[in-house]
């Protein structure tokens, strides 16, 4: 007689219903439909010939059978996860050059742990510069990736975010919104920021200085927190020392940026499509918030 397996995809949407609460909820998380989700815990049910669960309203609620089965599911999908990324591992070596502007580092933090647990065997190196320079790099074939702020003078790439821009200042000090606004301001042809800074205050008809220049915003951050100066960012640069102005401040509403992934003309390396493909799934609108 041959031996029974249990169906992991039943298994992982029963894990799913337990970890949402409802079918619903479960339908959107495994991106099913609701008629699917009930048809595979009714298969599930079938195959061990057991009752799993009780509908009390539009909630789950599981059977003394569901909440064994359950525990034994959560460790069986471990297992199936951890085999999958020990043997994708295994089949990824080389090195990986990456640009990224150093205030969009953060964003990539969970990525770079992923990537890490996922291809332990490649060196990875991760360059800063400006999204200009960049560019440039991935042209001349020094960098794989580069993950920039789309630049007007330089666009192509693939859109991979779209985050509105805003004014921001610091949490607890702020400088007077008068005319002339004193700005802490990217360096001349750093990125896009200033340009669009600019622009708009420009289109206002709003007087300004500039109160203090740099590359990044470690450079800018001390000012603008000191109350000396306003800045403009993109809400996920927001740290917990500034916060951003409202409209009613009076300042000029400012557009929504584009980060983009460039890549090197030459066929990408399967570590660069790795990477890329883990990007693409971190900061994809779904979870730009």
């Amino acid at each position: 007689m041959r031996a029974s397996t249990l169906d992991l995809s039943l298994l992982r949407t029963l894990v799913a219903i337990a970890d949402t609460g409802s079918v619903t909820a479960a339908a959107r998380r495994l991106a099913y439909t609701q008629s699917t989700v009930s048809m595979q815990l009714s298969r599930l049910e079938a195959s061990l010939g057991v009752t799993l669960h009780e509908k009390k309203g539009r909630r789950i609620r599981f059977t003394a059978d569901g909440e064994r089965l359950l525990d034994h599911a959560r460790r069986l999908l471990t297992l199936n996860d951890e085999a999958l990324t020990d043997m994708r591992a295994k089949r990824v070596t080389g090195a990986l050059n990456l640009g990224i502007p150093e205030d969009y580092a953060s964003l990539l933090t969970s990525v770079f742990s992923w990537f890490h647990q996922l291809y332990p065997e490649v060196s990875l190196q991760v360059i800063c510069g400006t999204s200009v320079d960049l560019v440039e790099r991935v042209r001349d074939g020094e960098l794989d990736l580069a993950l920039v702020t789309r630049q007007r003078r330089s666009p192509g790439g693939e859109v991979i975010r779209r985050e509105p821009l805003a004014w921001a200042v610091g949490l607890e000090r702020q400088p007077p919104l008068s005319d002339p606004l004193p700005l802490a301001l990217y360096s001349q042809g750093a990125d896009l920021f200033r340009e669009v800074a600019e622009q708009a205050l420009a289109e206002a008809g709003r007087d300004w200085r500039v109160a203090y220049t740099s590359q990044s915003m470690a450079g800018l951050g001390p000012v603008v927190q000191a109350g000396l100066a306003i800045v403009v960012v993109t809400r996920s640069m927001l740290g917990p020392q500034l916060r951003a102005l409202e409209e009613v401040s009076g300042l000029p509403r400012l557009p929504t940026i584009e980060l983009a992934l460039h890549r090197a003309a030459r066929r990408p390396t399967e570590p660069a499509r790795r990477l890329a493909e883990l990007i693409r799934e971190e900061l994809s609108p779904s979870d730009a918030g």
